[in-house]
């Protein structure tokens, strides 16, 4: 991923075919052959998942990886889980989602100007990705940001999301922002960048406790959305 010049077509064709991590490797081809009781009749994806979206967004969605029955079975990010049941009814009230449910692949959901990708695109054992893992898939997520021509907001779900986005500015500005973390932050990256908005993951664990709830994620798209019109989107 050293081309800063690939097309999406290109990027997507080695990102499904990457086999750089052994672990991630193992992990996620035993996951796609003992499926889980209620997917036996499922053919798993089981591979590298891109993101997938409008390629003309104006907002990046980035989360962590996939999930291990989600998107590791269908092949589409946040799609078939329960961060996805909490994401997209989200999207679809605040107008960047055609429908509020992500079933599988051609079920018929389109995103409006939105693009979702993640920071791992194979599923990590216990959800928790080596840090050598993430350095080797960020260059991808740092290629769709060079990709996406008109891109003026990036909501980053999670802590791990938040950091490595600021990781790839960091890379090509040089410049360490003292940013912290926090829900429904704003963050400017400077003049030639989008606007980075921050939100805690739509996790089971963070939505069933209560420490995500819908109204406070509603506020994440409200506030993109804000930032779209003040810039004349």
């Amino acid at each position: 991923m050293t081309d800063e010049n690939l097309s999406w077509q290109d990027m997507n064709q080695v990102l499904v075919e990457c086999r750089k991590c052994s672990r991630l490797v193992a992990w996620r081809e035993e996951v796609a052959k003992v499926k889980r009781r209620a997917y036996l009749e499922w053919d798993y994806w089981g591979k590298p998942v891109p993101g997938f979206g409008d390629q003309n967004a104006s907002i990046l969605v980035v989360g962590l990886a996939p999930g291990a029955h989600g998107a590791n079975r269908t092949g589409r990010m946040f799609t078939g889980d329960g961060s996805g049941d909490f994401l997209y009814p989200a999207l679809f009230k605040a107008g960047f989602s055609n429908q509020p449910q992500a079933v599988k692949r051609g079920d018929g959901l389109q995103l409006c100007n939105m693009y979702i990708s993640a920071v791992c695109r194979c599923v990590p054992p216990g959800n928790k990705p080596k840090a050598i893992e993430i350095s080797n898939c960020l260059p991808f997520l740092e290629a769709e940001i060079r990709l996406l021509p008109d891109l003026k907001v990036i909501v980053a779900l999670g802590r791990i999301a938040f950091d490595q986005t600021l990781r790839i500015y960091r890379s090509w500005t040089g410049e360490r922002l003292p940013f912290n973390f926090q829900h429904c932050g704003q963050y400017s990256l400077g003049d030639s960048f989008p606007q980075l908005i921050a939100s805690y993951h739509p996790s089971r664990q963070n939505t069933q406790t209560g420490r995500l709830t819908g109204e406070m994620f509603e506020q994440v798209w409200e506030i993109a959305g804000e930032y779209l019109q003040s810039a004349g989107q």
